[in-house]
């Protein structure tokens, strides 16, 4: 049994593809960890590459980048970046701070999902450092600067599509991950104070 078995030619291309859609957005939906897994096996929907040092060409031209930040359902972070857009030259080194807070009173972990569009972007905009690379884990009422540093390859100057592109805008979007419950009790046990012993001091 097939999937279109009344559809031929370009309307079964058609139906596939909006199903390849329609399937893709549901896994987003449903699972940001398994989605954002895919994008970085896949390079599907703008994944990014990760750079050891900066770049060694600087070029005169310059590119806009533009900062996104969302919530996945039930995740009770606030979350934004510090500022909403900066302009800096190809393959400068940029670095942008997301600002996250937990208005719980008790510790929230989190894993950041992120993208970049247009999608054909992604392969030209390097991380050096990000916060999305691990796990954060913040203190009940906690308030931190994340940062991220990066930069934009100088080959997209020379890419048939890139080229073209004169805004990148990259996303993130935090999920709550589970906490170990050893963790939790860690975090919230008041410090212990070590004090100096009673008594005189024994000498020889």
């Amino acid at each position: 049994m097939t999937l279109f078995p009344k559809l031929q030619g370009p309307q079964r291309t058609v139906a596939q593809t909006v199903s390849v859609v329609v399937f893709m957005g549901g896994l987003a939906w449903a699972s940001v960890p398994f989605y954002d897994w895919f994008c970085r096996v896949t390079g599907f929907g703008g994944a990014t590459n990760v750079a050891e040092t900066g770049s060694d060409v600087i070029l005169d031209q310059t590119i806009k980048v533009r900062f996104d930040a969302s919530l996945e359902r039930d995740m009770p972070w606030t979350f934004k970046p510090e500022v909403r857009e900066m302009e800096i030259r190809i393959g400068e080194t940029g670095l942008a701070f997301y600002e996250a807070h937990n208005p719980l009173d008790v510790p929230v972990a989190g894993q950041a999902a992120y993208n970049v569009t247009p999608y054909e972007a992604g392969v030209f905009f390097d991380k050096i450092e990000c916060f999305c690379f691990t796990e954060q884990v913040l203190m009940p009422g906690e308030t931190v600067m994340m940062p991220v540093s990066f930069f934009v390859d100088p080959a997209i100057v020379d890419d048939r599509e890139g080229k073209f592109v004169h805004t990148i805008t990259l996303s993130y979007t935090f999920y709550q991950i589970d906490l170990p419950e050893e963790e939790i009790q860690a975090a919230l046990a008041p410090e212990t104070l070590t004090t100096a012993p009673q008594g005189g001091i024994e000498t020889n």
